[in-house]
C-alpha cells in the first residue's frame, strides 16, 4: 500500500506491508481508542524512533487509517520537531561534546537543541485546554510557531527523544508509548539525502551524519524508557513486534 503525505514541508511517499497494517496498526488504533474511552480528556501517545525510521509519515498515515477507520474518537499526529530551538538561538549557543564546546548548530536535532520545558509545558497544557502547536519547516530550517490548532481526542506525538531515558526527559508523561527501532546502517542513507535535500553538499551532509545522526541513531536506541509496544523497521513499510 503506498500513500503521499506532506511531511514537515515536503510531500513524501511511504508504502506500508498490508500485514503490518492489519497485525500491527489498526490494533494500535483499537488500543488508543480503548484507552481514550477509559479517561476524561484526551489520550496522550508518544511515537518515538530514531532519525530517519519515519516517524513523521507513519504518525501522518495512522491518523488517516484512523479516519478510514470510523472510530467514535479523533485521532491527530503531531510532531516534536517544533520544539527545537529556534534557528537564532541555535547559532547563537553552542554545547559540550567529548569536553570540547561546539557550535550547536553542529549537533541540530540532539536533545540540548530542543526547548524541553516548552514541550513539557505544552504537554501539560494540551491535556487540558485547545492549544496551537508549533511546526518546524524543513525549507524554512525553522520553528512556525502556533501553526497547528490541536483538536484530537487521541495524539499521536512522534520524535527522536519522547522516551529518553535522561534527567528532564525522562519525566515527560504518556498514556500509552510505541517505540521503533533499527538498525543504523539502514537509516544513513536516509539521512545524508534528507540534508542534501536541505541544501547540504553530499561532504558536508556526511560530515553532519558523523558528527550529529549517527550519535543521535545510537542515543535513541541504548537510552530510553520501556515502551507498551516495541517494533523494529525491516523495510520500507514492513515491521516486526519485538
Amino acid at each position: 500500500m503506498e500513500y503521499t503525505f506532506p511531511v514537515n514541508g515536503f510531500e513524501v511517499k511511504a508504502r506500508y506491508d498490508e500485514a503490518a497494517v492489519r497485525e500491527i496498526f489498526a490494533p494500535l488504533i483499537d488500543t488508543l481508542v480503548r484507552l481514550r474511552g477509559q479517561k476524561d480528556g484526551r489520550l496522550v501517545a508518544f511515537l518515538a524512533a530514531p532519525p530517519a525510521v519515519g516517524k513523521s509519515t507513519l504518525g501522518a498515515f495512522i491518523e488517516m487509517l484512523s479516519r478510514e477507520s470510523g472510530i467514535p474518537f479523533s485521532l491527530q499526529a503531531l510532531g516534536m520537531d517544533g520544539f527545537h530551538h529556534h534557528q537564532e538561538y541555535i547559532l547563537s549557543h553552542t554545547v559540550m561534546r567529548n569536553g570540547v564546546e561546539v557550535p550547536m548548530k553542529t549537533v541540530k536535532g540532539a536533545p540540548e537543541s530542543f526547548d524541553l520545558e516548552k514541550l513539557r509545558n505544552m504537554l501539560d497544557r494540551v491535556r487540558r485546554e485547545d492549544v496551537k502547536w508549533p511546526f518546524y519547516d524543513r525549507r524554512l530550517h525553522d520553528v512556525v510557531e502556533d501553526m497547528i490548532p490541536v483538536t484530537g481526542d487521541i495524539l499521536l506525538i512522534e520524535g527522536n527523544w519522547l522516551l529518553l531515558d535522561e534527567p528532564g526527559w525522562n519525566e515527560l508523561d504518556c498514556d500509552y508509548s510505541l517505540f521503533i527501532g533499527a538498525e543504523e546502517a539502514q537509516l544513513r542513507d536516509r539521512l545524508i539525502e534528507r540534508k542534501m535535500r536541505g541544501g547540504l553538499s553530499r561532504e558536508a551532509a556526511e560530515a553532519f551524519y558523523d558528527a550529529c545522526d549517527g550519535p543521535n541513531i545510537r542515543l535513541c536506541m541504548a537510552k530510553r524508557k520501556k515502551a507498551d509496544l516495541n517494533l523494529t523497521l525491516l523495510g520500507d513499510g514492513c515491521y516486526r513486534v519485538q
